[in-house]
């Protein structure tokens, strides 16, 4: 296919390396796409469909699969799914699952940078037995500062009605996202039974800015020296922010971890649905062994037509990214590297696992990720006319060894599940991170501890929402990043 002159900006702009996401990030549920229909939309869907079709056919990966003569008279979100390689065949793990678009480029650029309306909640959805059709919630998280962590929720709480009713496989959906103010009624565990109780907390959500870097700490167990970071997304700063304050806060913290001789690191990616490419490469370089500016964090494979352009125009060097070389590194101190995982650990933190396997060994800990080695680019409109704005995929990554093999997923080096019953973050009781020190000072010093608590049916969760997994809230329409 020729490129159009008209159409090369956009396919120029596949190479703002900053615009670069590998990621599930924050999607409306507002906005899921319904089935496609027939019908004629108003003018200004059409106009949004012919520009829609116009970026995707220059810079979409899969391009050469994009249907011949797609109906650009069906509304604006059905057309744009249409065009996606595969979207509905879940049988085919190579599909794509990841790409979508919002009604309000300027609400999708601000959630990319952790900004969204929020009570700051990530929470985990159950089955209260199997079988049943209640649902309760176990919350992972709170956003420190945010409207959830002033009313006191924290890590491990249980939620089973919301506003007064109960939480059903029928209601759950509309009730954890529809109201502004949730008073949230909570239970508790005795004897691994949830046994509700008569606390409410009252939440109102409001537009909240996520600090991804959420805790750190340096373990000095058995004659070594771990450092642990949680790290929730990759943001290099605040939304409309020039800053890069939690990339400058990464590296700061790396800092410590040389000067206090760490030599055994775990990476928390549990809660890491992806983000910016430009802050995974900051973080490997801090962790990877004998890595500097000449060393191959990953490379890029886009479509067929943008890899021609490159070629023509002598830019085939744009297609690999190298590591940094940075004083804060401290893979000199380590043999290994520990990264804990869920289903929700997507994108650019798999990007970290794949970058940083050729390297040194990188040992997992949790649940299988969720196996995403494509990434995306922010498309709107300059002009201002047309106010919605995509992220379709436009390459798919390989390490320095040419591999891209997990598409479905990296499989744990030592399965763990999260019981229902939480210890904070950062505590070395904690399940994960217990699992990771017994394997740093072995098991006279440490153990594995069995999964504790009721293991009950997961049907979700926020943090796998915002990773592009299964649309919990419609299963017509699996949503993706």
């Amino acid at each position: 296919m020729k490129i159009s002159v008209n159409v090369r900006q956009s396919v120029w702009m596949v190479m703002a390396g900053l615009g670069f996401w590998m990621t599930a990030c924050t999607k409306d549920p507002s906005v899921t796409p319904q089935s496609p229909v027939s019908g004629t939309p108003a003018k200004a869907d059409q106009s949004v469909n012919n520009w829609i079709l116009e970026n995707m056919r220059a810079v979409y990966y899969w391009n050469d699969k994009m249907p011949a003569n797609p109906d650009t008279m069906l509304a604006v979100a059905p057309f744009f799914y249409s065009l996606l390689y595969d979207y509905n065949n879940r049988a085919n793990p190579e599909r794509d699952r990841f790409s979508w678009i919002q009604e309000s480029a300027a609400d999708l650029k601000a959630s990319l940078s952790g900004e969204q309306k929020t009570t700051g909640l990530e929470v985990k959805y159950f089955l209260r037995s199997a079988g049943s059709t209640e649902v309760v919630i176990k919350v992972l998280y709170v956003l420190p500062g945010s409207p959830a962590y002033k009313a006191g929720l924290k890590r491990g709480d249980i939620i089973t009605t919301i506003n007064g009713q109960k939480l059903t496989t029928g209601n759950y959906a509309s009730l954890t996202n529809n109201p502004t103010t949730f008073n949230y009624g909570l239970a508790k565990l005795e004897s691994d039974k949830i046994v509700d109780t008569e606390v409410v907390k009252t939440v109102t959500a409001e537009v909240f800015q996520q600090n991804p870097v959420f805790l750190d700490s340096i373990y000095a167990i058995g004659g070594k020296t771990i450092g642990y970071l949680v790290y929730n997304q990759f943001i290099p700063g605040p939304n409309g922010s020039t800053t890069p304050t939690y990339d400058q806060k990464l590296e700061q913290i790396f800092s410590k971890f040389k000067a206090r001789g760490v030599n055994e690191l775990v990476l928390d990616l549990r809660y890491n649905p992806g983000g910016y490419v430009s802050s995974s490469v900051k973080l490997a370089s801090m962790i990877a062994k004998g890595v500097d500016n000449t060393k191959t964090f990953y490379r890029t494979e886009y479509n067929k037509d943008v890899m021609a352009e490159l070629q023509s125009q002598n830019q085939t060097a744009q297609l690999t990214t190298r590591f940094q070389t940075k004083a804060q590194n401290i893979g000199g101190n380590l043999s290994r590297v520990f990264v804990l995982t869920t289903g929700g650990t997507a994108s650019a933190s798999e990007l970290i696992i794949n970058g940083l396997r050729p390297f040194m060994p990188v040992i997992t800990i949790g649940e299988t990720t969720y196996g995403k080695n494509v990434g995306s680019i922010t498309i709107s409109d300059k002009t201002g006319k047309i106010k919605w704005g995509m992220q379709p995929i436009v390459f798919k990554s390989f390490n320095a060894q040419n591999q891209s093999d997990y598409s479905t997923g990296f499989t744990p080096t030592i399965i763990k599940n999260e019981p229902l019953a939480l210890k904070p973050l950062g505590d070395l009781e904690e399940e994960y991170l217990n699992a990771a020190v017994a394997q740093i000072v072995g098991n006279g010093t440490a153990r594995i501890s069995a999964d504790q608590g009721p293991q009950l049916p997961a049907i979700g969760s926020s943090v796998e929402r915002r990773a592009g997994g299964s649309n919990m809230f419609d299963d017509r329409n699996p949503l993706n990043w």
